[in-house]
């Protein structure tokens, strides 16, 4: 993995804020809808895309990213954030690693939703 990280989602303003990161800067604002993350976030789906020079509309942080995992981070249909994982290699995404990433992604759910209630 070339890249992995975590976006917030804003309702006010529709877009995703780029939060805890591991890998080079990347992009800090995402428009809901738009490119994989905004996309996932919109569908409130996973999404793996195995070349990422396939996928409509992706925005290219690293150049080097070839291939792409994306999981909502949501609890009672409200969506939270995205966890979105890059690599180097195209089609690194195994069907195991996938279905471990959306159980990480729901454990996410619970402690970022926790969190959440408790500032409000």
């Amino acid at each position: 993995m070339n890249w992995t990280g975590i976006y917030y989602y804003s309702k006010n303003s529709e877009v995703l804020y780029l939060g805890p990161f591991q890998g080079k800067p990347a992009c800090t604002i995402i428009p809901l809808g738009k490119g994989v993350v905004g996309t996932c976030a919109l569908k409130k789906k996973s999404i793996i895309v195995q070349n990422v020079h396939t996928f409509p509309d992706h925005i290219a942080c690293d150049s080097a990213s070839k291939s792409e995992f994306t999981a909502p981070i949501f609890k009672n249909d409200k969506l939270y954030a995205v966890l979105d994982i890059d690599s180097d290699i195209y089609s690194r995404f195994t069907e195991q690693d996938i279905q471990f990433l959306k159980k990480t992604a729901s454990l996410l759910s619970d402690l970022i939703s926790s969190a959440k209630q408790e500032i409000s």
